[in-house]
Order: structure tokens, then C-alpha cells, then sequence
């Protein structure tokens, strides 16, 4: 009977080795592409502190959570698979019941970083998964280079503006509508859509289109915001 014993604990502790082994190599791979596409593809551009923490510590957990409901509950199948819809619906829940609308680009990312944990996390529960891990990753590592690099390395950004003289946003007056608002601005403006238009206030609503020589990103909440709450406010002040 104790020899019996033993065999079980050496058996169950070399299980749990082998497991230990396993979760290690793939949260290293987990977490150095995540960390890399938040690094140097995300956070080179938006500087945005407050998502780099967002994103990473959300790639860590969601790798942690699929882990454990698919490795180490392997002998409770029925329930894992439960757990595993269940946990997949939480997961995924998050991306639409949140406090604060969050820009296409961060959601983007969020969705993505999301996707590779889980893929991991599933890929380290089966051993035929484990020598293909690094395809999925590298996939969607390349696709984000190219978008970043291609897409979204364009020199023309847009912005609203409110509008006072009104006069000038007739169609035959539009090279000079241009001209004035160059001027103020400061910006090389390529085109210009008209708005809303206030009459009684003597004010329109622009959307101009204009070359971009900076580094940051153009199409963000603030530049398509007519008037800024706190919490722009903050963001802002956060990226200094």
C-alpha cells in the first residue's frame, strides 16, 4: 500500500513538473510577443501609458485564467469544457461592457493581445499544439507590422474645427476658405468638408484634412472632438 503511494505521489508530482514546464515555456512566448506588439508597435506611436499597462496585464491574466481551465482541470473534461465557454464569454464580455468608450485603434489591440493569450494558453494544454505556437504569434505579429508600417504611415490626418466666418464656406470660395484657415492653423490643409452650419451663431462645423509631420497618431478622439471633457483632458497630460 505504500509503495502504491508513492508511485501515485512520484506520478502526480511529475505531472505537475511537466505541467510547470509546459505553462513557463508558453507564457514566455505569450508574453514576449505581447510585449513586443505593445512595446514597439502600439506604444511607439500613442505613447499611452495608461493602455500600456491595460493591455499587458490583460495579456498575463487572460494566459493564466485559459491555462488553468484547460491544463490543470484536463481529467474534469465535462466541466472544462463549461468552464471554457463560460470563461470565454467573460472574456470577451469585457470588450463591450466597460466604463469609458475606448478609440478602434486601442480596441483593436485589446481584441488582439486577448486572442494571442488565449490561443497560447490553449496551445500549451495539448502537446501537438505546442511545436505550432510561434505560427499563430508570428502571424498576427507580421499583420500588425504591416498595418502599422503601410495602413496607418500616412502623412494626412483629419480634425474638427468650429468655424466663425461663415461667408467663406460657399463652394466658389473655397481656395479662400483654405487660405484662412492655413493661416490660423498653421497646417498644410489638403481638403475640406462643411458640417453642421448655426446660423443664429454664425458658426460651422469643418473637417479638415491636412499633412501630418508629426509622429503621433492623427485619427484619435481628440482630434474629431469639438469640446473636451476632464477625462480627454487627463489622457492628455498622461501622454506628456
Amino acid at each position: 500500500m505504500d509503495e502504491l503511494n508513492a508511485i501515485a505521489t512520484t506520478a502526480s508530482s511529475d505531472i505537475f513538473t511537466d505541467g510547470m514546464i509546459i505553462m513557463m515555456k508558453t507564457f514566455a512566448v505569450n508574453i514576449i510577443f505581447s510585449w513586443f506588439i505593445i512595446h514597439f508597435l502600439y506604444y511607439r506611436k500613442s505613447h499611452r501609458r495608461d493602455f500600456y499597462f491595460t493591455f499587458l496585464l490583460i495579456s498575463i491574466a487572460i494566459f493564466f485564467l485559459m491555462f488553468f481551465m484547460t491544463y490543470m482541470l484536463d481529467s474534469m473534461k465535462a466541466k472544462t469544457s463549461i468552464g471554457i465557454g463560460i470563461g470565454l464569454f467573460g472574456i470577451f464580455s469585457i470588450m463591450r461592457y466597460r466604463t469609458d468608450t475606448m478609440p478602434v485603434r486601442e480596441m483593436t489591440y485589446l481584441f488582439s493581445i486577448i486572442c494571442l493569450a488565449v490561443v497560447n494558453a490553449l496551445a500549451a494544454g495539448g502537446s501537438e499544439f505546442q511545436t505550432i505556437v510561434f505560427v499563430p504569434n508570428l502571424a498576427v505579429l507580421l499583420s500588425i507590422m504591416a498595418c502599422e508600417l503601410v495602413l496607418l504611415n500616412r502623412k494626412e490626418s483629419t480634425k474638427l474645427i468650429q468655424y466663425d466666418r461663415i461667408a467663406l464656406i460657399k463652394p466658389d470660395k473655397r481656395e479662400e476658405l483654405i487660405a484662412d484657415l492655413e493661416e490660423r492653423t498653421g497646417l498644410e490643409i489638403k481638403k475640406v468638408d462643411v458640417g453642421a452650419i448655426d446660423f443664429l451663431r454664425d458658426m460651422a462645423i469643418l473637417r479638415i484634412t491636412y499633412v501630418d509631420n508629426s509622429k503621433s497618431i492623427g485619427d484619435s478622439r481628440i482630434q474629431h472632438s469639438i469640446k473636451l471633457r476632464r477625462d480627454q483632458w487627463e489622457n492628455i497630460q498622461d501622454t506628456q
